[in-house]
């Protein structure tokens, strides 16, 4: 098995993840399932199921750590047209350290940035601690977005009701057919938003449409959970004003994967309310918990959750790297 880099003699090795298959990588992603279980709450199976997969395929691309023979870390990259995105990376408590994160992280992201297509690399990983996001930023000019993850008791009273414009607006169950009418809202909703300085298909149509593809139909993503996923629109035009969009990521664990408001419906109580719903139609469908996810300098979106009962779970990093 080549080294993929060189290092001090007798340190753990770094190779590309093609060389290896899912029987290598099995113990590591059995620790790394448990690690996501206990500290995010979240299943990652389905995810380590995807990795077993393609690793076989020898289609993945990445890295990992190699210590006499044992797979230390691993992170795995993917290029979608100009933008290379670092799905995950992750190091067994052995050997974390904080060295060894960074290095499988310099060595994705120099891979990534060496390679001619690739003007743009996001990432958010969030078992990652802050000495490597730290580290990463000064070594590489990556900027850091900080990110909180959040949890809501489901057993909890559900958030009092608010006043609400009835009249200008209806709540109904997502469909299918709102696909492009929500994609226009995300654009719009999160024009000049610190978010879409993280993930840059908020900045156009075409993006918010293959991310709301992935939403529902990625298993990474979790379950996607129709029942709890709802539209707003103008009753009188039949205009999408607003979205909430949550997926089971756990048995009885919840997450909202998605909530905006378009900027004319800003103000009105919406995105409280359909949030409200969001949470009562997880807890009928048999959440114990709800999660989300929020980024820190969106200080209103943060009072809001936390209005609704929401309470900080962890803290990490979303990690952006641009080429000019």
């Amino acid at each position: 098995m080549a080294a993929y880099a060189e290092f001090a003699p007798g340190s753990p090795e770094i190779v590309e993840l093609r060389r290896l298959g899912a029987r290598e990588l099995d113990p590591l992603l059995l620790e790394e399932t448990v690690e996501w279980e206990q500290e995010l709450d979240w299943d990652f199976s389905k995810s380590a199921n995807l990795v077993r997969k393609y690793a076989d395929m020898r289609a993945l691309g990445g890295v990992a750590l190699i210590d006499r023979g044992e797979v230390a870390g691993y992170g795995y990259s993917v290029v979608e047209d100009r933008k290379g995105l670092i799905g995950d990376l992750y190091v067994r408590p052995g050997w974390r350290r904080g060295e060894a994160e960074v290095r499988l992280f310099r060595v994705m992201l120099d891979g990534l940035i060496a390679t001619p297509s690739v003007s743009r690399i996001e990432s958010q990983l969030m078992l990652l601690e802050q000495p490597v996001a730290k580290a990463l930023q000064r070594e590489r000019f990556v900027r850091l977005f900080e990110r909180i993850l959040m949890r809501y008791d489901a057993g909890s009273p559900l958030p009092p009701a608010r006043k609400l414009q009835h009249r200008r607006f209806r709540i109904e169950p997502w469909s299918d057919h709102h696909h492009d009418a929500a994609s226009s809202v995300i654009a719009l909703s999160y024009e000049g938003h610190i978010d879409s300085q993280i993930n840059d298909q908020y900045r156009s149509f075409e993006g918010a449409r293959k991310f709301l593809y992935n939403i529902v139909q990625y298993p990474g993503c979790g379950a996607f959970f129709q029942k709890a996923s709802f539209v707003a629109l103008e009753s009188g035009t039949g205009v999408v004003s607003g979205i909430v969009l949550t997926s089971f990521v756990a048995p009885h664990v919840a997450h909202i994967t998605q909530l905006c408001v378009a900027p004319r419906a800003q103000g009105a109580g919406l995105g409280y309310e359909l949030l409200r719903q969001a949470i009562a139609s997880l807890q009928a469908g048999g959440a114990r918990r709800i999660s989300l996810t929020v980024t820190t300098a969106n200080s209103a979106a943060a009072r809001l959750y936390e209005e609704c009962g929401f309470r900080e779970l962890r803290r990490f990093f979303a990690y952006v790297w641009e080429g000019y």
